[in-house]
């Protein structure tokens, strides 16, 4: 029958036309990925502990000025040596200072490596009170101390 057309099949890829990645290819991916990640991760470490360096700086001067103005509101000239400054987050009713409470969450005197700001009655640094995180080290007297 020449008006008949034949429908042809489409022909199937070749299998051995793909191709996949090589364990070549992948492992020097893998090294070139493992290299960025070594040059790259100690600078974002870097910054993150002067990042958390600069939040308990930020943080202890903002607990020395409330102490500050808890003291005004209590008409007191020094503090005397066992203030304990929980106080800023107590109500005028539980022990805090008549505008009360200074500070809304306990969490707000505690440092960026989740342990509670100290203070130092007389301070070493200011003379009245100094607000103190230990830093990254937890040690007392290292250098990397934090004052207000």
């Amino acid at each position: 029958m020449p008006g008949k057309q034949k429908h042809r099949r489409p022909v199937a890829p070749d299998h051995h036309l793909r191709r996949g990645f090589t364990l070549i290819e992948i492992i020097v991916v893998v090294t070139i990925i493992a290299i960025l990640a070594g040059i790259i991760a100690p600078r974002i470490m870097s910054n993150v502990g002067k990042a958390k360096e600069s939040r308990a700086r930020s943080e202890a001067k903002q607990i020395a000025s409330l102490i500050t103005t808890y003291m005004l509101d209590m008409q007191m000239s020094r503090l005397d040596d066992d203030f304990d400054i929980e106080v800023l987050v107590l109500a005028p009713d539980d022990g805090g200072g008549p505008e009360g409470p200074y500070l809304q969450k306990r969490g707000a005197l505690v440092d960026p490596w989740g342990r509670p700001y100290e203070i130092r009655i007389p301070g070493e640094v200011n003379y009245d009170f100094d607000i103190v995180s230990l830093g990254d080290d937890g040690e007392m007297g290292t250098e990397d101390d934090i004052t207000n």
